[in-house]
């Protein structure tokens, strides 16, 4: 067996494996068959690995210095398929972003000052800017705090995370089919990119009610194909190309708030259920809103179109709901609008350091 330095972390409402860039093959086809072996793909129970059978915890974060003059650390995340021999890095994961401003002051890329530091990430995936902002009384990062998420139990120290340039990073465009609404196969859609590929539809429109569980959807087979369909062709409309294999774009069917918030959703990521939302999910679902003449701009009422520049949105969730800070302009029509900040709260916590096995095919040395 060969032994490589790893942390396990909690990042949002996600976990999943660090890696410093340096203790793992800079050839993909090396370094993939490492992570599916460490994580214990392909089986669904993922039992001869680190992973926990589902998307939300089976991710990775390898970080490194940056070589940006805008950027402490360089952060690739790639999603490793729980049932499947394949690792992709079609997207950014701002729940498993959490935790890198941690790892990166716990391996010594970034030195912590004596209350908090500020992060600045670049997320290699899109090319995109984040700073998160750590705990670190006596420049020593704090796991422990009274800060609290819906999706995770108990609470944790606060890590707030800045996304300053994230707008159509993957597709090209904040609304990258031109259009704050499409049709596809008969069902009215938005797509939104701001920081992570989204087709929001409201749920009635295939056929399911929005008070489901994550289970439940899951299993409705009719559901699941036609929003697949919409999917695919929404891809393809998105500037990504055929998503048959990809993780992008997430599925997020709307319907009225339970709670007060903005709007709920259930979140297709793509084939499982989020048990939340994801938190650049989140943010483009929240862009949504604030835009009149999108699908979910129906569920919010005046606030869409809205003068005022700063905007807080709550996104309900399966688990509860998500707060986001967004500083925008032009919001009274597609041509002049425009996200210039968008701001989240999440925590994350250091689970285990050490080192994870792998078997001896798979060569971790460096190449």
């Amino acid at each position: 067996m060969r032994a490589i330095p790893a942390y396990v972390m909690r990042g949002g409402t996600s976990k999943g494996l660090y890696f410093n860039a340096s203790d793992l093959p800079s050839d993909v086809t090396s370094r993939d068959a490492i992570l599916l072996a460490a994580m214990g793909s392909p089986d669904e129970r993922q039992i001869d690995g680190m992973g926990g059978a589902h998307p939300l915890t089976s991710k990775v974060a390898i970080v490194s210095p940056s070589g940006r003059d805008d950027a402490d650390v360089d952060y690739l995340f790639l999603q490793v398929v729980v049932d499947e021999a394949r690792v992709s890095d079609t997207q950014n994961c701002g729940n498993i972003l959490a935790g890198v401003g941690p790892y990166a002051i716990e391996q010594g890329f970034v030195s912590a000052n004596a209350d908090v530091t500020d992060v600045r990430i670049h997320m290699v995936n899109t090319g995109a800017l984040a700073v998160t902002r750590v705990q670190t009384p006596d420049g020593v990062v704090q796991y422990e705090g009274e800060a609290s998420i819906d999706g995770v139990p108990g609470t944790a120290a606060p890590v707030m995370i800045d996304f300053l340039d994230v707008a159509g990073s993957s597709c090209g465009a904040l609304f990258p089919t031109g259009n704050t609404i499409d049709n596809i196969d008969g069902v009215t859609v938005t797509c939104v990119d701001n920081g992570m590929p989204v087709v929001m539809l409201h749920a009635e429109s295939v056929g399911a009610t929005g008070h489901e569980s994550p289970a439940e959807l899951e299993a409705n087979t009719e559901v699941k194909a036609k929003i697949d369909a919409i999917r695919v062709q929404a891809g393809k409309l998105m500037n990504l190309g055929d998503v048959t294999n990809k993780t992008v774009p997430k599925m997020s069917l709307l319907s009225a708030p339970k709670q007060g918030g903005a709007v709920n959703t259930h979140t297709f990521i793509p084939h499982r259920v989020h048990e939340a939302i994801g938190v650049l999910g989140s943010v483009s679902v929240a862009t949504a809103c604030v835009l009149p003449g999108t699908v979910a701009s129906e569920y919010v009422g005046n606030l869409a179109g809205n003068h005022s520049q700063n905007q807080v949105l709550t996104i309900e969730h399966p688990t509860g709901a998500f707060t986001v800070e967004m500083d925008i302009s032009g919001a009274q029509s597609l041509q002049t609008f425009s996200v210039n900040r968008a701001a989240l709260l999440r925590t994350a916590r250091l689970l285990m350091r050490g080192e994870v096995l792998v078997p001896n095919h798979c060569q971790p040395g460096k190449e």
